[in-house]
């Protein structure tokens, strides 16, 4: 019975000590004029769409809920976006060669399209993030349109 109580209060103890490991939060500045919506004159419906489902990963407009401030959940959730960053990051889609703007553009017609993104994992705490079947078709057609207007 003393070992259980050892390993609990070990395991409280790792816990505590973790939460002293925080993520970085910090936002790097960025030029307006190079952000997605901006350099594709978006309409206000797309904008606000790939708002709420797309810029809290793939931009540097992450809005970090109350669970980033609990490691190792943090950790997970950085990494996430850090990823999707990488992957794709709308903040600095005028930085981008045409060339991969337009594998982009691809990629993201065929992801929202197939329902692959939003990711499911991030629709479990984001509702509001969930595209329906008109606003998934409203996108997906805007894109391609937009792709092709781009060549």
């Amino acid at each position: 019975m003393k070992l259980k109580y050892k390993i609990l209060a070990g395991i409280i103890a790792v816990l505590v000590v973790i939460q002293l490991f925080r993520i970085d939060k910090n936002i790097p500045e960025v030029d307006p004029k190079i952000d997605f919506i901006t350099v594709s004159n978006a309409p206000p419906e797309i904008g606000s769409l790939m708002k709420s489902s797309c810029y809290d990963c793939n931009s540097f407009e992450t809005s970090y809920p109350w669970y980033s401030n609990i490691s190792p959940v943090s950790w997970w959730l950085k990494a996430h976006i850090n990823d999707a960053r990488e992957e794709l990051n709308f903040s600095v889609w005028g930085s981008y060669s045409i060339k991969r703007k337009d594998h982009k553009l691809e990629e993201i017609a065929d992801e929202v399209n197939e329902g692959h993104m939003p990711l499911p994992s991030y629709l479990i705490l984001h509702q509001h993030a969930k595209l329906d079947d008109k606003q998934q078709d409203s996108f997906v057609n805007w894109i391609n349109r937009y792709r092709q207007e781009s060549q």
